[in-house]
């Protein structure tokens, strides 16, 4: 049976992070979780520890990317089949999980995306989220072939090869965007499909309407670094 692990990354999310941790318990029991605590400042780590599950503490905030990277190096070093990163605001819906899982056990992908816009859905976002998701999907899809209906969704699952890879080269800029790039240039191959999620239930947000533009224009070209740099050497275990 496979080994899955449920990557929790967590930055100042006390108002949700319990109900996240006991839904997943409830939803996947066979599962396991860990918590990357990355740097809170509030009650998070407290939280984490009374619901029983494993916790990484990072010392300061790495960010989004740090964190999930270093719930890849933990399922690496583990010797999980599965790996599913659900943030701790409680967007990421446990009950979704699933429709990524059976893609990858299926043997259709190496990482899946749960994805907003597939599919319509009740799922609301900004102007400028919108903007970017569009403005970063058509980039994507100019340099890698490969359309994505949503370059910058977190829901995502990953099988042992997209571990092994992205343990060692998951972008911590702008990785949502820019770790489909990686993926397609090192030839992975990488689906969507169609999910529910909620509206943020608590927490920080770690992109403000402020940076929006400034966001917009760095990664465009961190999208299009990425994909003329030149490819890592692959090891045996990518293969």
């Amino acid at each position: 049976m496979d080994r899955v692990l449920i990557i929790i990354p967590a930055y100042n999310e006390e108002k949700s992070i319990r109900n996240v941790i006991q839904t997943v318990k409830s939803e996947y029991p066979d599962y396991d979780i860990v918590v990357v605590n990355d740097g809170s400042r509030d009650s998070t780590a407290a939280i984490v520890e009374k619901c029983g599950v494993k916790m990484i503490s990072l010392p300061f905030n790495l960010g989004i990317g740090g964190a999930v990277q270093t719930g890849l190096i933990y399922a690496k070093e583990y010797n999980y089949d599965i790996a599913i990163q659900v943030d701790a605001d409680g967007q990421h819906k446990p009950e979704e999980v699933h429709k990524l899982v059976d893609i990858l056990r299926r043997g259709d992908a190496d990482m899946v995306v749960g994805s907003r816009f597939l599919e319509k859905t009740d799922y609301h976002s900004s102007f400028m989220r919108k903007l970017g998701n569009l403005i970063f999907s058509g980039l994507i899809a100019l340099v890698t072939k490969q359309k994505f209906s949503d370059s910058t969704s977190g829901f995502r699952a990953f099988n042992k090869r997209a571990i092994a890879f992205l343990a060692n080269y998951y972008p911590t800029e702008f990785p949502e965007p820019e770790s489909l790039v990686i993926l397609k240039k090192h030839g992975f191959n990488i689906k969507e499909v169609s999910v529910y999620m909620n509206e943020r239930q608590g927490g920080q947000s770690s992109v403000t309407k402020f940076k929006a533009v400034y966001f917009m224009i760095s990664i465009s070209i961190a999208i299009l670094i990425d994909w003329i740099k030149k490819p890592v050497i692959m090891e045996s275990n990518y293969e």
